[in-house]
């Protein structure tokens, strides 16, 4: 199926671009949550017309982002867990975990955002993690994780 994108999404296109996919992507996620339209004459004359609002809009969450973005970096968030005497954590420290902790300190950050690639953290010490507050905005912070006997 073409479809006009209405915002960028990851790893398909940016906005205003013309692509095919599946029908079932189309039909199931990209025009329901509004990232995408059918591609045709009608919707690219309103695309057009609506193009230099779009793409201000874009803009200024962009700004956003990064206004948000320079005000995280280089935080570092103190998390304190039960742990045994060889350093691993009774549990561990998940994205729950670290959204808490960024709220306790005043910094409102769904915990879709927040990257652990490794999965949830096992042990004493500290993780520095990303947080994709943008698809071209990235924020990196330091967790540390403290144990408790």
């Amino acid at each position: 199926m073409q479809i006009i994108l209405m915002e960028k999404v990851v790893n398909l296109g940016g906005l205003g671009d013309v692509v095919k996919v599946k029908d079932g992507y189309a039909r199931n996620f990209l025009i329901p949550t509004g990232k995408a339209k059918r591609a045709t004459e009608a919707n690219r004359k309103v695309f057009e017309e609506k193009r230099a609002e779009l793409e201000k809009a874009e803009a200024e969450v962009l700004a956003a982002a990064q206004a948000h973005a320079a005000k995280l970096d280089g935080l570092m968030v103190q998390i304190t867990r039960k742990a045994g005497l060889d350093g691993h954590l009774f549990g561990s420290v998940s994205n729950f975990d670290i959204a808490d902790a960024l709220a306790a300190q005043g910094f409102t950050i769904d915990r879709s955002a927040i990257r652990l690639p490794d999965g949830a953290l096992k042990t004493i010490g500290d993780t520095h993690i990303d947080i994709a507050l943008h698809h071209d905005v990235i924020a990196k912070i330091t967790v540390s994780v403290l144990g408790e006997h």
